[in-house]
């Protein structure tokens, strides 16, 4: 078993570092709001402590969930960030969903100073992560993600590395741009049944067993009928991560218009207040719009 510890314990994090210690690890947490650590360490055991630094002291391996590139920069680098106390040898895996650029920044950074950075973002979703079962894409050494799998095999359904530092989040931007498309279709779909006079879940029972079945369609199209959103992973971080997809495309000469169609989808939904809904509330943009 590993010393690691976890930086972040939002909805993704505090299940994923709860698989972690029970699975016989010892596991150090830190989180910027401290309540939400002492309640982890309550509910799981383990400790916690008051700086990124202090966490990682003495950890083989750090795993950070955090929210944006600022947010990660934050924790890693400073005086009290987790570069400044990890040790020789140690590798820091980077579940949160950010630009390739950061990642490529710290990875270069982690290097000089002696240690490991793997970007490793995660998909499936806050019942992904407290089922064990997200799907982990992965850029950097693989050397270092061959010491790191069996780590993050502990909540994962799947964990491939893709490619060289970077890989991992441009895989994430792939995700992204697909669920985008996926969601806006399920919403004209549902939208098209509901004028149409059609029973909602009649229609999805028949098609979702056809060519047009998907995670999406199977694990929300209840709570789309049923105008419930307060759940999931909220519209202000798909746009966050929209963004990332849209600026790299433009670095890398992608054509995204769908993608870019979609972004100002949820920018009406964050208009009618539902900045935190779940991505699925497209559907509740197509019904405001009768």
């Amino acid at each position: 078993m590993a010393k690691l510890a976890f930086l972040g314990l939002g909805v993704m994090g505090y299940p994923m570092a709860g698989h972690l210690q029970a699975a016989g690890h010892q596991v150090t947490v830190y989180n910027r709001t401290a309540n939400k650590a002492q309640a982890w360490v309550e509910e799981h055991g383990g400790t916690m402590c008051t700086s990124p630094r202090e966490a990682v002291e003495g950890a083989e391996f750090v795993m950070t969930c955090v929210g944006n590139d600022d947010d990660l920069r934050s924790v890693c680098i400073g005086p009290d960030g987790a570069f400044a106390g990890m040790s020789q040898g140690a590798t820091l895996v980077d579940h949160t969903t950010v630009s390739a650029k950061v990642t490529r920044e710290l990875y270069a950074a982690a290097k000089d100073q002696g240690f490991s950075f793997l970007d490793a973002p995660i998909s499936g979703g806050q019942a992904g992560a407290e089922n064990g079962a997200l799907s982990i894409m992965c850029g950097g050494d693989e050397p270092v993600y061959t010491r790191a799998e069996p780590i993050m095999q502990v909540y994962a359904k799947i964990c491939r590395r893709i490619g060289e530092t970077g890989a991992g989040q441009l895989t994430k931007m792939s995700n992204q741009i697909a669920i985008a498309g996926l969601v806006q279709g399920l919403s004209e779909a549902l939208h098209f049944a509901e004028r149409a006079g059609l029973d909602g879940r009649s229609v999805i029972e028949v098609i979702s067993q056809g060519a047009a079945g998907s995670w999406q369609m199977v694990n929300r199209y209840e709570t789309m009928l049923d105008d419930h959103f307060d759940h999931g992973f909220a519209v202000d971080w798909m746009r966050k991560d929209l963004g990332i997809c849209l600026s790299t495309a433009d670095e890398t000469g992608a054509s995204l218009p769908v993608t870019a169609l979609v972004d100002q989808f949820y920018k009406d939904v964050q208009k009618l207040g539902g900045g935190r809904w779940d991505t699925s509330s497209l559907l509740k943009r197509l019904r405001a719009l009768d």
